[in-house]
């Protein structure tokens, strides 16, 4: 499976992800015990609401399958619909061989120290995985949740939709209300086989103090669709992540979607890639950011190998209240008959914009949160109704922080 110029690949990614270097020995690593439990009803109420606001319901309404992790040990793992695999990864990596197909198979361990440390120091993580010809009626929720302070969760995850199935995923990465430092690993390799549909919407809800280091790869076949969501409106100290995704099939098409806003103190280093390597496939990458008072970067690069591909980047960032927003978007064909694009803006809400609402009834922070409201909605075609209830939702939750 890899034929994904794996060298060129890495040593973009070293250019790529420049970020606070973060001492992994000042996290603690070792196993924090939790019970299994057989229902989510039985989790303390403090938990459910934190989970929630990661899109996580415990009540399991409208889900598929819902896997918890709490700190370093699997809570719940469980599909509810026939065809449909939800299991902890290292369960699934001493029960079943054909995972060994798929680990470590798009991702280098020896990428940088944070893939090391999820290979040498793994706690656990999901595989979850459509069988063919499989439509997930409603979308698979997973939970990586943090309670213990100073602690560095390392996670991998395998994420497969086989041959002419369709999956979607929310998975929400949050930490209990108390908690203020920590440290996030998170591999994750997405496998879209032919003909197959894959959603995956991710909603960060992490602490002021939260370190966070996601690292993913994806490969989409021939006629595959990847829709990559991803939304943080909350406050993290350092984030940094640049998933991949690469179309190898006729026809794939891969979307990246994200939804940004960086507190006082935050720093986002957030991105994506996209390699187009057959003909007929498609790829955009969708950015939105604001900054309350943190700095931003948002990149986004796409690359043509081949002739008859079409691609196109936007990024547009909002300054509120100080904090910068880097947009570095980049385009690379490396043939004739690639058809590329791209539109990037950073700016500042227009001060007609808000005398005008204020003229309709509106006060200074209605017309603010309208205005902010409307910036973040970004139509994302393909997602479930459930799926587009979860980021309304967030975008919501966002507008009440902020304001």
């Amino acid at each position: 499976m890899r034929d994904l110029d794996e060298k060129a690949a890495q040593a973009k990614e070293k250019k790529a992800t420049i970020g606070p270097d973060i001492d992994l020995d000042a996290y603690e690593s070792e196993p924090v015990p939790h019970d299994y439990v057989e229902d989510l009803s039985t989790l303390s109420e403090a938990d459910k609401k934190r989970m929630l606001l990661a899109g996580v319901d415990a009540e399991e309404s409208e889900r598929s399958g819902t896997y918890v992790q709490k700190d370093t040990a699997v809570l719940y793992a469980h599909s509810k619909q026939e065809g449909l695999e939800v299991m902890p990864i290292k369960e699934a990596l001493k029960q079943y061989d054909w995972v060994e197909d798929y680990y470590w198979k798009l991702m280098a361990v020896d990428t940088d120290k944070y893939t090391a440390r999820a290979q040498l120091d793994l706690h656990d993580g999901y595989v979850i995985r459509a069988l063919p010809g499989t439509k997930v009626i409603y979308p698979v929720q997973a939970c990586l949740y943090l309670e213990k302070e100073g602690l560095s969760q390392n996670v991998h995850n395998i994420i497969i939709a086989e041959e002419g199935s369709e999956l979607h995923i929310i998975t929400g990465c949050a930490t209990a209300a108390h908690l203020r430092r920590g440290l996030h690993v998170g591999i994750s390799e997405f496998y879209v086989k032919k003909d197959a549909k894959l959603s995956f919407t991710m909603i960060h809800h992490w602490a002021e103090e939260m370190m966070v280091r996601p690292r993913s790869v994806g490969r989409v076949e021939a006629g595959g669709l990847f829709l990559n969501n991803y939304i943080c409106m909350r406050p993290v100290k350092s984030l940094q992540m640049y998933p991949t995704t690469h179309l190898v099939g006729k026809g794939a098409v891969a979307r990246f979607y994200s939804l940004l806003v960086g507190s006082p103190g935050s720093e986002m280093d957030v991105g994506g890639r996209i390699f187009l390597k057959e003909a007929e496939t498609r790829a955009e990458i969708v950015s939105r950011a604001i900054t309350n008072g943190g700095n931003i970067i948002a990149r986004g690069d796409l690359v043509g190998e081949v002739p008859r591909v079409k691609a196109h980047l936007e990024c547009r960032g909002l300054i509120l209240n100080g904090g910068s927003i880097h947009a570095i978007p980049e385009l690379e064909g490396k043939v004739d008959g690639v058809e590329m694009s791209h539109e990037a803006a950073v700016g500042k809400i227009a001060q007609e914009e808000i005398l005008y609402l204020m003229s309709r009834g509106l006060s200074e922070d209605e017309a603010t949160a309208t205005i902010v409201r409307g910036f973040l909605s970004v139509d994302i075609p393909g997602l479930p109704p459930q799926l587009k209830a979860e980021i309304d939702r967030a975008v919501e939750q966002s507008d009440k922080d902020m304001m």
